[in-house]
């Protein structure tokens, strides 16, 4: 299923012409890793950065030490931040972003383990969505990467051409 998904990304993208970036922190690189594992990706994927700490986020991606102060690196506007830069920084159509708490420490009653937001930065699109999601570390860092594709291919218009995503 991991496998189709990518490829219906990669099919998009390059349909359309363009280009992706992703800024990771939760997820390690997985997103990454799962695009690269196709063969011929570099024409649609330029590349990433794995955001791990706050200071990454804010040298790196250019995320406001105010939003970080705020809101938190697992937030909303944080995960907004992070796709802007990420686009910003590799100069492409799209970037994605994933920040959140994969467990199994680093919880709070506010923002528990599981707690993820992805965001999502392209042509007149500038947004971010949270879920929950349960299960051990690995699980919460798969089912994270495995969204923000699928959110990806959603703003890539995937559904407009009577194609269903399931992941």
């Amino acid at each position: 299923m991991r496998s189709e998904l990518v490829s219906q990304v990669v099919r998009l993208l390059r349909t359309r012409g363009e280009t992706v970036s992703f800024a990771e922190s939760c997820t390690g690189g997985l997103m990454s890793s799962m695009v690269t594992s196709m063969a011929g990706v570099s024409d649609v994927f330029i590349g990433s950065v794995v955001a791990y700490s706050n200071e990454v986020k804010k040298s790196v991606l250019g995320v406001p030490s105010t939003v970080l102060l705020s809101s938190g690196a697992v937030s909303e506007p944080c995960a907004r931040a992070m796709a802007r830069g990420a686009r910003s920084a590799f100069g492409t159509t799209w970037a994605v972003a994933i920040t959140g708490i994969a467990g199994p420490g680093g919880g709070s009653v506010a923002k528990p383990v599981g707690t993820v937001f992805v965001g999502i930065a392209g042509p007149g699109v500038d947004r971010a969505v949270g879920i929950h999601l349960s299960g051990g570390r690995q699980v919460i860092q798969q089912a994270s990467a495995d969204f923000a594709l699928s959110t990806l291919a959603d703003e890539l218009g995937f559904g407009e051409v009577g194609n269903e995503l399931r992941v």
